[in-house]
């Protein structure tokens, strides 16, 4: 079952995203899009405790192209 992470917000200028926290995940955590594919790692959590955010380290090509889109969390394979 994927565990939602939450909506892009936007692109930092190191190619990093921003995401919109539905639920904070652990750090180092791998994320995925809606076709399952891989577009990075959770690399930090900022903002305050009541309203967080992810910085994703992407791992794709244009990341541009995730603005707006809903990221999941993988689910851990043991």
């Amino acid at each position: 079952m994927l565990q939602k992470l939450g909506r892009v917000l936007s692109v930092t200028p190191s190619q990093n995203l921003i995401v919109k926290l539905n639920n904070a995940p652990k750090i180092g955590a791998s994320v995925i899009d809606e076709n399952l594919n891989t577009v990075g790692r959770i690399f930090d959590l900022i903002g305050p405790v009541s309203s967080p955010y992810a910085v994703v380290k992407a791992s794709v090509k244009d990341p541009k192209k995730l603005v707006n889109k809903q990221l999941y969390v993988s689910p851990l394979r043991r």
